[in-house]
């Protein structure tokens, strides 16, 4: 494996805050651009609801804002719609505030690329104000680069969604946009995988247990594997996802975080700088082969069947450009090159119109040193698997079996791990509205997600690794070992 390349970042990491540092200010108006898009309606207001619904948040006005034309009374069925199954039990403040979200919020019309257009409306408000783009990646820079310095009012908070950016020189280069717009502790750069469940959980199994926390290490570690396989098909995005595909859009954000959480060194605390500046240094260390053939892999679905339902081949999918050759599922396989992980694969899986959901890590051990002669039965590596969503734990381990005490059969130790009460997006407004940057990425990481995967992009590009293909409803193509088909984990 060749080590990562040392690239210059055009962002620094955030300063540590000092003891006199007041805490930040709580957002008053939420301005959401793309209001009338499939993001906010299916997955950002329902988890502004449930947020709302605990009855921390309160005096909170939402704005919608979007280029359809749409009048008040249509973004208010569309919120009430959104917070209708949101209302606790109990939590009484909550469903007020709920209530009077639903109630006074408000629509505008507004072309956020034209010049003046956003500035204004961000004046029109009370600040501070935290503005959340729930658009395209190409739209919100474009957005941001129409704004002056002097359009946003100091405390003013911007939320973009992943992908950030569309390569390493367009991150590049929407960094110095924001930084010259707002600093670096008021970007919030979303990655809604990384709840803060996903995040301690995998934080407190590594570093709470001293059975485990010794192991994590090239010495008994034999491969990690992280998986998003979705059953999922293309469901209508092709404007977005025909232009993305799935390196871009899961492994390069999502997957790459997770890695580094698994990977990364314990941090002196879990303040966000500690933490945030272990999973840089993580992926800085962390590269691909290039030999590409061998170190990734790509394939696309074609016709087939999931749970009844028949789905057509992707490229005859409606919006689709069969040229453009995007994956549906990729695999890559990342080096981490430094003293803990030397020679361990880190092989990152994403991919729609699977058989079955599949979101976990798993940890492959090696296997023990000496056996003593006598046993019998198949031995299997010892693994430890990390669900994201149930959030679950398991351990698979040979003991001793019940029929004969000298063959050795497998076993499996299952527990539930924590699982927030809110909605992913929750928790990632619950940080944007309080100024609580632990849940975004920096800047810098951000840089040095692209830095892995653009080589990768780059030899797609050219067809240098061919472009496999599975039918939709199967686990993958056949000869991937990754499309082996766990036994799912936790419940159904």
């Amino acid at each position: 494996m060749v080590g990562a390349v040392a690239t210059e970042s055009t962002t620094a990491p955030a300063p540590a805050p000092s003891a006199s540092d007041s805490p930040p200010e709580r957002i008053r108006t939420l301005l959401i651009l793309g209001a009338s898009g499939d993001l906010t309606g299916r997955l950002l207001l329902p988890g502004l609801g449930k947020l709302l619904a605990q009855g921390h948040i309160a005096g909170l006005r939402l704005v919608g804002a979007g280029s359809d034309d749409w009048n008040d009374q249509q973004w208010r069925d569309r919120v009430a719609g959104a917070f209708k199954d949101c209302p606790l039990p109990g939590k009484d403040e909550g469903a007020r505030q709920l209530q009077l979200v639903q109630e006074q919020t408000d629509y505008r019309t507004l072309d956020v690329t034209a010049a003046g257009a956003l500035a204004g409306l961000i004046a029109s408000l009370e600040g501070p104000v935290a503005v959340f783009f729930a658009l395209p990646p190409a739209v919100s820079q474009k957005a941001c680069e129409v704004l002056q310095p002097a359009d946003v009012p100091q405390g003013t908070r911007l939320v973009l969604e992943k992908p950030f950016g569309t390569s390493l020189e367009s991150a590049k280069s929407l960094n110095k946009t924001l930084l010259r717009l707002v600093p670096e502790e008021n970007i919030h750069r979303v990655d809604h995988f990384l709840g803060k469940a996903t995040v301690f959980n995998i934080l407190g199994l590594r570093f709470a247990n001293r059975l485990l926390e010794p192991l994590f290490n090239h010495q008994h570690v034999a491969k990690v594997e992280v998986f998003y396989d979705e059953s999922l098909a293309l469901e209508g995005r092709a404007h977005y996802y025909d232009h993305a595909g799935a390196l871009r859009d899961m492994i390069q954000s999502h997957l790459m975080q997770v890695m580094a959480l698994l990977a990364l060194d314990a941090p002196a605390t879990l303040g966000e700088r500690d933490l945030r500046d272990r999973i840089g240094s993580t992926l800085r260390a962390a590269s691909v082969d290039p030999d590409y053939v061998r170190s990734t892999r790509r394939a696309r679905y074609t016709a087939g069947e999931i749970a009844g339902r028949k789905i057509p081949d992707y490229t005859a999918e409606p919006g689709v450009d069969p040229a453009r050759g995007t994956e549906t599922l990729a695999e890559i396989e990342v080096s981490i090159n430094n003293e803990r992980w030397a020679g361990v694969p880190f092989i990152l899986r994403s991919g729609k119109a699977l058989e079955r959901p599949q979101k976990e890590a798993i940890v492959t051990f090696k296997p023990v040193n000496h056996l003593p002669t006598g046993f019998t039965g198949e031995e299997e590596p010892t693994r430890l698997r990390i669900g994201f969503g149930p959030e679950t734990l398991r351990l698979e381990v040979e003991v001793n079996g019940p029929g004969d005490i000298f063959t050795l059969e497998r076993t499996v130790l299952e527990a539930d791990l924590y699982s927030a009460d809110l909605l992913p997006y929750g928790e990632v407004l619950e940080g944007v509205l309080s100024g609580d940057p632990l849940l975004s990425v920096r800047g810098d990481i951000a840089e040095d997600c692209w830095q892995i995967v653009e080589p990768v992009l780059r030899a797609w590009a050219a067809n240098q690794v061919p472009l496999e293909e599975y039918p939709a409803g199967s686990q993958g193509p056949v000869g991937w070992e990754t499309s082996r088909g766990d036994a799912p984990l936790g419940r159904d």
